[in-house]
């Protein structure tokens, strides 16, 4: 989880996890959170020829466009917080996330 400025306030690594799922689940936050979106909402957007184009290598690799961020949102209608969650499929990913979601007191 990150705050309202991408930085990270909880963090959980199940063991074995792979090395790239830590970098990826607190960047997919952060991307959430920066974009005030699902963080792969973004795919489309940043892909060549996008209005976004290029948002993934930019941030130094703090952005991420794939499924699995999800922003938290306060009961006045402002982001808070971020979820991001890596280590499986996409799909997979955002289903745990928007499952730690729920728990979170949002008006969305």
């Amino acid at each position: 989880m990150v705050d309202a400025g991408g930085h990270l306030v909880s963090f959980a690594r199940m063991d074995k996890a792979e090395i790239a799922g830590p970098h990826l689940a607190v960047a997919k936050a952060a991307t959430a959170v920066a974009h005030r979106c699902p963080s792969g909402d973004l795919a489309a957007e940043s892909a060549p020829g996008a209005s976004l184009a290029g948002l993934a290598s930019s941030g130094g690799g703090r952005y991420v466009v794939f499924a699995g961020g999800l922003p938290l949102w306060a009961p006045d209608g402002r982001v808070v917080a971020g979820i991001g969650v890596s280590g499986a499929s996409a799909p997979q990913d955002l289903a745990c996330a928007a499952a730690a979601a729920t728990l979170w007191p949002s008006p969305r």
